[in-house]
């Protein structure tokens, strides 16, 4: 039997593209090496676009653990420069806290609930692709086997074996400047605000899910998930010991702090069993040559790795899942026009790229030095304006660089983002949003009988009227959130471009 598509790796990546496939009725199997979900910590959250596109599923509501939709944060950081958004206008900034363990779990349970198979203990050694799919081999508990799947995906991390395998290259460099080291840590009660405030025993205050740059470093801490009494720090030194070798203990943890607080906070270590302790030598930049080779394809970490400082992992790699999903499934099911799925590098490799510049531009201003504070200050002073803000925002939230859609003079709503449109829709916004929350590309009709020429994809495209204040006749919204197409001319060479050839009559 040969399956239809096998992703490899049950990471939160893994997990939507398997949703987003299965919303398109395609059959997938998930394939991991561990026994179960991991419950290590390493994304804290969700932020940027990716907030708004867990909402324009029905995720958003079970992630949070709260009724409603998502709101922008009011404030962030770059490079721990403080971001006030507070009072910015269509800020485009969206954050949600949220342990990864949890992430995961959400999506496995509504990837499993749409019927995706997922096998825990099931590691993928090596594969042989041919024109027409792959044969994987599988270490299994029950011993070696041997899969034919027509599509490969890659959803394994940084270390990925698939893009290994497949020969992509993986160029880029790494940092090896600074050390880290992260853990469960109890920080004395007496020490803390009601608003979590750190008050150092010489007066200073530092703030929680701030990289606080200090003389000897950089500090961090915050509460994620249910730690007890113990919080989540870390500590960057670019003076500090290198490691010799040996595992990192919890004395390695508190020493660092020591050393990056000038022994100003006490750490106290967790009780219970194994807490998290963590050492980064180092840290990888590096981007795919290519996102696919043939029938296999790679998902986040796989296709790129950056400097984790501003969070912009997941909104990365689970915005890769989006793109990949429709267009995957077209080519699964047959309707996807010529070229349709090397968009997926076209559009999200140049996104990828922009996660680079900037997450190594923050990782920059916090390096220690009298040049570097210079640097930071006056970014500091040019934060203050509000064009400046809300151009940082954009470009931490993934919204500065719209798609290209093809078009030599499209109409400005082209390459838009749904959400920002869906305030200016006064009639038929619950239908478009029920419609995307299927997965389901819409022609959003704003004029009458400006769909006409849609009949022949009613296969593939859902029509839904509405009314609003939007200077265009219709609108087509791929299932990604992103606006295809907006105007009145054209609208079937935007089909035929985007969802193939019409059905036959």
């Amino acid at each position: 039997m040969t399956l239809d598509v096998v992703i490899v790796g049950a990471g939160p990546n893994g997990l939507l593209l398997a949703c987003e496939l299965r919303l398109a009725g395609v059959p997938v199997l998930l394939l991991e090496r561990s026994p179960g979900l991991g419950g290590e910590p390493r994304a804290n959250g969700l932020l940027g676009r990716v907030v708004q596109a867990m909402d324009l599923r029905g995720l958003y509501e079970p992630l949070a653990g709260r009724p409603g939709p998502p709101a922008p944060t009011p404030w962030f950081q770059f490079g721990g420069l403080p971001l006030d958004l507070s009072g910015l206008a269509g800020n485009p900034l969206f954050a949600l806290p949220v342990p990864q363990a949890r992430i995961q779990q959400v999506l496995a349970e509504r990837a499993r609930a749409l019927g995706a198979e997922i096998r825990h203990e099931h590691e993928v050694t090596g594969f042989a692709q041919d024109d027409d799919g792959v044969v994987v081999t599988v270490r299994a508990p029950g011993g070696e086997q041997r899969l034919r799947t027509r599509w490969l995906v890659g959803a394994d991390g940084g270390h990925s074996l698939v893009r290994k395998h497949a020969g992509i290259d993986f160029p880029g460099g790494t940092d090896d400047r600074f050390i880290s080291h992260l853990g469960h840590a109890v920080i004395p009660a007496d020490r803390l605000g009601p608003d979590g405030v750190l008050t150092l025993q010489d007066g200073r205050r530092l703030r929680p899910f701030v990289h606080n740059r200090l003389p000897g470093g950089v500090f961090t801490y915050a509460r994620l998930g249910d730690t007890g009494a113990a919080h989540l720090v870390a500590a960057m030194e670019w003076t500090g010991p290198r490691p010799d070798g040996a595992p990192v203990t919890f004395a390695d943890l508190r020493a660092a702090v020591d050393r990056v607080l000038d022994g100003m906070l006490p750490l106290g270590s967790p009780a219970g069993p194994a807490p998290l302790l963590r050492r980064l030598a180092c840290v990888n930049l590096r981007q795919a040559a290519s996102y696919r080779a043939g029938r296999v394809l790679l998902l986040g970490d796989a296709a790129h790795v950056h400097p984790a400082v501003g969070g912009p992992g997941l909104n990365l790699g689970l915005q890769d899942a989006l793109n990949l999903g429709w267009k995957l499934a077209a080519e699964v099911r047959g309707w996807a026009p010529p070229g349709l799925l090397d968009t997926y590098q076209t559009e999200r490799a140049p996104v990828g790229r922009r996660v680079a510049l900037q997450s190594r531009a923050q990782l920059a201003l916090l390096a220690p030095g009298d040049d570097m504070t210079a640097a930071r200050d006056l970014l500091a002073e040019l934060l203050r304006r509000e064009h400046t803000r809300r151009d940082v925002a954009a470009l931490l939230a993934g919204a500065d660089q719209p798609y290209d859609m093809g078009q030599p003079d499209p109409h400005p709503a082209t390459g838009a983002w749904l959400p920002d449109l869906l305030p200016a829709l006064t009639d038929g916004r619950a239908a478009v949003l029920d419609r995307i929350r299927a997965g389901r590309p819409v022609l959003v009709e704003l004029a009458d009988g400006a769909a006409a020429a849609a009949t022949g994809w009613a296969d593939r495209v859902d029509v839904v009227p509405a009314r609003g204040a939007l200077d265009a006749a219709a609108l087509l919204v791929r299932p990604d959130g992103h606006v295809a197409w907006a105007g009145a001319d054209g609208l079937a060479d935007a089909l035929g471009r985007w969802f193939g050839s019409p059905a036959s009559p």
